[in-house]
């Protein structure tokens, strides 16, 4: 005789796990809609931007911005070349310094923490300027059209330097003491012990640095007038205001266009964006993991 069957009853936690998923797909799609309409009005025609606005799906491609963009792929890619040198020197670099000052200044048993950490502070709230600033890079070290202009300023900040020791201050002292019975001195031990422990704080403080070397492009602007040394965001932002001049009544009157000539300066901004922002949506995922780790762990002592 067969035994009744009973309708299985749907779990709870099911439904509520489909309300989540459904709720950050949500998310993901307000996060990834105005990159979309970046893309999207990108690839529109100028007149049809005029008419209907930004739209992530162009009535017709059009690639004139990009063409616009890219007349002189020769001097874009040195741009490329420039950036992605200051970038990689500067974020390994920056990198090494600020892990080393902050593991001196995390270390309990060194005399001049609480100075160097007051320091540190002092400059979080107080800034030279930018006259200062200037001089110092003109006149004193003369880095006029120089690289390491693009560089230098951005080495080491008061933030990256406290983010740094919190990490580090969560790492436990017998570590280091054990290590200075078997013989290791403080160089053993920050570049045996210190810097594979900090992985995750590395990772979260190189993606600043990344973010902050790839987007800069005040400093090309004081301190760069050779052209092979302009970096792509500041070379982009001087491609835009040229195409904004020719849409003016001036180079009409000059003879630059022809009356009625429409040069596609809305879709090359957008343009602009997807060519400067790519190669960075490439590198932040390889780096997600570790930015989040490196941020809770970092933030939270113990």
């Amino acid at each position: 005789m067969s035994k009744p069957t009973h309708p299985v009853a749907r779990s709870p936690y099911i439904g509520s796990r489909t309300v989540v998923h459904l709720f950050f797909i949500l998310v993901c799609f307000i996060c990834i809609y105005p990159f979309l309409v970046v893309l999207g009005t990108s690839l529109q025609n100028e007149s049809d931007i005029l008419k209907s606005g930004y739209a992530i799906f162009p009535k017709q491609i059009d690639l004139t911005a990009y063409k616009v963009l890219l007349h002189n792929p020769g001097v874009l890619l040195n741009a490329y070349l420039v950036n992605i040198y200051t970038t990689a020197l500067g974020a390994a670099a920056g990198l090494f310094i600020t892990t080393g000052f902050a593991f001196a200044i995390s270390r309990k048993d060194y005399a001049y923490r609480k100075q160097l950490s007051l320091y540190v502070f002092f400059t979080m709230l107080f800034q030279g300027g930018m006259v200062p600033s200037y001089i110092l890079m003109v006149s004193w070290l003369d880095l006029k059209d120089n690289v390491l202009a693009l560089i230098l300023p951005f080495l080491i900040t008061g933030w990256h330097v406290l983010l740094m020791k919190g990490f580090l201050q969560s790492l436990p002292d017998a570590l280091f003491e054990s290590a200075k019975i078997d013989g290791a001195n403080e160089f053993i031990i920050f570049t045996k012990i210190v810097l594979p422990l900090t992985k995750p704080a590395l990772a979260t403080l190189g993606l600043f640095l990344v973010l902050q070397y790839w987007n800069d492009w005040w400093l090309t602007l004081l301190y760069i007038e050779n052209e092979n040394l302009m970096k792509l965001q500041y070379l982009l932002i001087r491609v835009l205001r040229n195409m904004e001049f020719l849409n003016s009544a001036e180079a009409v009157q000059y003879g630059l266009v022809k009356p009625g000539q429409q040069v596609p300066s809305l879709s090359a901004r957008m343009a602009m964006c997807i060519l400067a922002a790519g190669p960075m949506l490439v590198v932040f995922p390889f780096f997600q993991k570790y930015f989040v780790q490196g941020l809770t762990v970092g933030s939270v002592k113990g």
